[in-house]
C-alpha cells in the first residue's frame, strides 16, 4: 500500500472534536457518506451501512436528508452532515476484546476512522509508511501528554528532519479492539487527525479490497 496522508474532508471532523471534551464513556458518531439508501456511519471505530429506522450498536438513523443523517444515541438526537462527526454521553458497549477492525475506503482511498487514544476520541487517518503513531502538538496537549514523559528524536520528512517526541500511549482502541502500551511520535505541528502507523497496525494482518480494508489482530 501506499503511504496515506490526512483528506480535506477529516478536517472539519478534527475541528469538532476538538471542540467537544469528552470522557472515555463517550461513543464517537460519524456520517461518512452513502450506501445506495443507507448512511455510512462509523461508530466508535466501526463503520456500518444503516437504514433509515434501524438501530446499530445503540445509534438510530432517524432521517436521512441528503448530505444530512439525524441520528439518535444516548437519548440525545444529533444532526450529522455529510463528513462531520459527534460525541454522544453514554456507554457504546462492547468489549475490548475483539478481533477484527474493518474500515471502509474514503476520499482519495484513505481508510480512516475514530480512534479513542488514552480514552479520547479522536480522528485518524491509516497511514502504513508512518513508523508509529503520529500525533500534532494540539492533539497531544488535549491528551494531556506529559511531555516529561517523552524523550527527544529526529524524524525526516518531506521538508528535511524535524525535532519531535517520542512517548508511549496507555491505550489505542478501535472498534472493538485495544492494544497497549503503543509506540507514538509528537510533531511540533497541529494536525486535524492522527496517523495510525505501525506500531499499531504491524499487531495485524491487513488485506483491502475495493471497498474496505480489513485488519485481523495476530494471535
Amino acid at each position: 500500500m501506499s503511504r496515506m496522508n490526512p483528506s480535506g474532508r477529516l478536517l472539519a471532523i478534527g475541528a469538532l472534536l476538538c471542540a467537544l471534551a469528552t470522557t472515555a464513556n463517550a461513543q464517537s458518531i460519524a456520517f461518512s457518506g452513502m450506501l445506495g439508501e443507507k448512511a455510512l456511519l462509523i461508530i466508535d471505530g466501526h463503520a456500518a451501512g444503516v437504514a433509515v429506522g434501524a438501530t446499530v450498536q445503540g445509534v438510530k438513523l432517524v432521517r436521512l436528508d441528503g448530505g444530512t443523517a439525524l441520528v439518535e444515541a444516548g437519548g440525545k438526537t444529533q444532526a450529522l452532515r455529510l463528513g462531520g462527526a459527534a460525541l454522544v454521553a453514554g456507554d457504546p458497549g462492547g468489549s475490548s476484546g475483539g478481533s477484527r477492525i474493518v474500515l471502509p475506503v474514503g476520499s482519495g482511498g484513505h481508510y480512516s476512522g475514530l480512534a479513542t487514544i488514552n480514552g479520547h476520541s479522536i480522528p485518524f487517518v491509516v497511514d502504513t509508511g508512518a513508523t508509529t503513531v503520529v500525533l500534532g502538538a494540539d492533539v497531544a496537549t488535549a491528551l494531556g501528554l506529559d511531555p516529561k514523559a517523552s524523550t527527544m528524536a529526529a524524524a525526516m520528512t518531506a521538508n528535511g528532519a524535524i525535532a519531535v517526541r517520542r512517548l508511549t500511549l496507555n491505550s489505542v482502541r478501535v472498534g472493538d479492539v485495544t492494544l497497549y502500551n503503543v509506540d507514538a511520535m509528537v510533531t511540533p505541528r497541529s494536525m486535524p487527525v492522527v496517523l495510525l502507523g505501525n506500531s499499531f497496525l504491524s499487531h495485524f494482518q491487513m488485506h483491502s479490497d475495493s471497498n474496505s480494508l480489513v485488519l485481523d489482530k495476530k494471535n
